[in-house]
């Protein structure tokens, strides 16, 4: 996670691109989806778990980051998939 001091608004771009490289090499979708994400039960078991009481609120920013990587990424694949379909026609 990036401090606070060292915010940069536009990382969740620069990740997502990383990733659509990634896809872009032949890498399957699904797969860098999983990578991204962050699974429902860890997070549950991160905001439930008392000994991470004290880190509630930086998991959460971190599920919220990962979440807009995948949102990001996901338009990224969308687009190319319509991009080739139009070149194909």
């Amino acid at each position: 996670m990036i401090p606070m001091d060292d915010f940069d608004p536009l990382a969740p771009q620069r990740e997502a691109a990383l990733f659509y490289g990634l896809f872009m090499r032949g890498h399957s979708a699904d797969a860098l989806r999983s990578d991204i994400d962050i699974a429902p039960h860890l997070i549950n078991k991160w905001l439930t778990h008392r000994g991470y009481s004290a880190s509630r609120e930086n998991f959460q920013k971190v599920y919220q980051y990962r979440k807009q990587v995948l949102a990001i990424f996901d338009e990224l694949v969308d687009l190319e998939r319509n991009r080739s379909r139009a070149a194909a026609h």
